[in-house]
C-alpha cells in the first residue's frame, strides 16, 4: 500500500500530478481544492495517497492532510460515490467543510459537487452521518501534510508534531471528557474557543449525559447562520 508521496513534481495535468520520487515517477489524480495548493513544477511536494486496484487499473489518489484521506475512505464507501465523485466533493467543499455538511444533513453542500446529483448527496449525509463526527474529533491528531516540508526530497520528509496540551486533571465524569472531544472538534473546524464553548455548553445542557459525537452535532446546529 502507497501511503504518502513525497519528491518533486515533474508534471501537472488538469487532474492529476507525476511527482518524481528518485528516479520513479508517480501519477496521482487530486481533486482541483489540492492542486491549487500544490507548488510549481520543480518544486518538492507531499500527498498524502490511496490506492486503487482493480483487475485492469491502478490509480493513486493525493490529498494534502491524512484527515482528507480519511473522509475519502468514507466518502468511497457510499454506494454510488467512486474515488473521482469523492474528490469531486472533496475539492467543493474541503475535509473540515464535508464533516460539518454531513454533520448538519446539509444535502444541498453535497449535491454542490460536480456529477453529484441529490439522491446521491441525500445518501452520502445518511450513510456517514453517524460517522462524521468521530472522524471530525479525531481531525485535531492527523498531521497536516506539508507540515515540515522540506527542500530536499531523497529523505524521507517526517511532518513536525503539533504541540500538544499539558494532560489535563482526570476529569470525574464521561460527560466532562465528552465536552472536551466536543470543543476539541469544533476548534479544528475553525470556529473561535468562546463560541465553540457556548455551543457545546449549551448542548450539554440540554443533553445531559450526551456522548461526544451528540454533542458535537448538536453545538453545529447552534453554530448554523440563522435564516
Amino acid at each position: 500500500m502507497i501511503g504518502k508521496i513525497t519528491g518533486r513534481i515533474e508534471y501537472r495535468g488538469e487532474d492529476h500530478v507525476l511527482i518524481d520520487v528518485r528516479g520513479v515517477g508517480y501519477l496521482v489524480y487530486c481533486s482541483d481544492r489540492t492542486l491549487a495548493t500544490l507548488p510549481p513544477v520543480g518544486e518538492p511536494a507531499a500527498l498524502f495517497t490511496d490506492l486503487l486496484v482493480r483487475e485492469d487499473l491502478l490509480q493513486l489518489f493525493g490529498f494534502p492532510s491524512m484527515l482528507e484521506k480519511e473522509w475519502h475512505r468514507l466518502l468511497t464507501s457510499v454506494q454510488g460515490i467512486g474515488a473521482k465523485a469523492s474528490l469531486a466533493i472533496l475539492g467543493t467543499l474541503g475535509a473540515e467543510g464535508v464533516g460539518r455538511a454531513i454533520a448538519l444533513g446539509d444535502v444541498t453542500a453535497i449535491k454542490a459537487a460536480k456529477g453529484i446529483g441529490p439522491k446521491t448527496a441525500q445518501r452520502v449525509v445518511i450513510e456517514l452521518k453517524d460517522k462524521a463526527p468521530a472522524l471530525m474529533a479525531m481531525g485535531g491528531s492527523m498531521s497536516d501534510a506539508m507540515d515540515g516540508m522540506d527542500a530536499e526530497v531523497l529523505e524521507p520528509v517526517e511532518p513536525v508534531p503539533k504541540p500538544r496540551r499539558a494532560p489535563a486533571k482526570k476529569q470525574a465524569n464521561s460527560n466532562a471528557a465528552a465536552q472536551s472531544d466536543a470543543l476539541s472538534a469544533l476548534s479544528n473546524l475553525g470556529y473561535a474557543p468562546a463560541d465553540a464553548a457556548q455551543a457545546v455548553a449549551q448542548a450539554a445542557g440540554e443533553a445531559e449525559g450526551a456522548d461526544a459525537q451528540a454533542l458535537i452535532r448538536a453545538a453545529l446546529k447552534l453554530l448554523a447562520p440563522k435564516g
